[in-house]
């Protein structure tokens, strides 16, 4: 009873914040104040995390920050929970995200995406999509911001297997940045469908980075590797229930 009324609290204090700020940032979206909104976007990010903690008993830890190169970078995250899109503001303040263009769709959230210069890939657009997405990611990358790409185009479950797109190693190919993979165990406390928030640590764990320069194979290959086999780990530890951090 106790997981239940903490969770739906959680849900409605969450969707509250969430539409207060997302009304709030309509003024600097009409002003083009792509600062402001990244701005805004950090706080949301905050404060989800300190809602987790408060009201679900849920914590946060992050692990591996030193591995991230300094400037533009290749970011390839693991993908399970609505969190994931939100941490990476609160870490990167200025990330582009590369995202499906049926995103844009969503009232409110489609234009602020719009605003802040996100990277939408067309899945259904061919090579022309593809040449779009990438000049794009070029242009973000020469402002400095770093690159956050969900490979496998889709949360997914803990344990739950789904094929690695050819999205990231277009990116690899063209940008020739360092790729750094990244693990996370968010599905297993803000589940990809469902309200359950049950207590314990969210863990983002940032791998070593793979260098410019490999061979398209050799690069997917060690991608999928790396990060199957550090989210199987980091599963494995929640399972046994991590130390809070």
């Amino acid at each position: 009873m106790l997981l239940l009324l903490r969770s739906l609290a959680f849900q409605a204090v969450f969707l509250g914040f969430g539409t207060l700020l997302a009304l709030y940032s309509l003024i600097p979206l009409a002003r083009g104040d792509r600062a402001q909104l990244f701005a805004i976007n950090a706080l949301w990010a905050r404060g989800i995390n300190r809602l987790l903690r408060a009201i679900a008993g849920i914590h946060v830890r992050i692990e591996g920050l030193e591995q991230i190169p300094a400037g533009p970078v290749i970011i390839a995250a693991k993908h399970q929970s609505l969190w994931d899109t939100t941490i990476i503001f609160h870490l990167f303040g200025t990330p582009a995200v590369v995202m499906k263009q049926e995103l844009l769709k969503i009232p409110i959230y489609g234009a602020l995406c719009r605003g802040q210069g996100m990277i939408v890939v067309d899945r259904e657009g061919g090579a022309k999509a593809l040449k779009k997405m990438l000049a794009d990611a070029r242009a973000a990358a020469a402002e400095g911001r770093r690159i956050v790409i969900f490979p496998q185009g889709t949360r997914t479950r803990p344990g739950e297997p789904a094929p690695y797109q050819p999205g990231v190693a277009a990116l690899y190919r063209d940008l020739k940045l360092p790729v750094v993979p990244a693990v996370v165990n968010s599905g297993c406390f803000w589940p990809k469908r469902g309200w359950r928030r049950p207590p314990g640590t969210i863990v983002l764990r940032f791998l070593a980075p793979i260098p410019p320069g490999l061979h398209r194979d050799d690069f997917m290959q060690a991608l999928e590797t790396r990060i199957e086999t550090a989210q199987a780990e980091l599963e494995a530890e929640t399972r046994t229930g991590p130390v809070r951090g």
